[in-house]
């Protein structure tokens, strides 16, 4: 079992800057995040993997948020930038096999952090 810890989220003014920051108590294949908002299906929003750095984004957060890590401290780390009032939602870190964490089924999951866009 991969235990994950997110922080970072908190409320801003659209148009403002946020960086979300996972803790992995092991460090896995790929890591990322996903988000949902109230009435709204879970969406993936960005991953990537470990080995290779490889990245991989939704095409409603490209150009405005960038995924990266940090591998000696088995962090990722998602910058969000240009914040739009429909970004806004629970944001969940994720871990898993890559396949599995781009398909949307990661095994791994983070308790999450809201983030707030007004």
């Amino acid at each position: 079992h991969v235990q994950l810890v997110e922080s970072g989220g908190g409320s801003v003014q659209a148009g403002g800057s946020l960086r979300l920051s996972c803790e992995a108590s092991s460090y896995p294949y790929c890591m990322g995040w996903f988000r949902q908002a109230p009435g709204k299906e879970r969406e993936g929003v960005a991953a990537i993997a470990t080995g290779t750095g490889r990245t991989y984004y939704a095409d409603s957060v490209k150009d405005r948020f960038t995924i990266s890590q940090d591998n000696a401290k088995n962090m990722v780390y998602l910058q969000m930038n240009s914040l739009k009032p429909e970004d806004t939602g629970m944001y969940f870190c994720a871990a898993d096999f890559c396949n599995l964490l781009v398909a949307g089924v990661p095994s791994h999951w983070g308790l999450g952090t809201q983030v707030t866009v007004s």
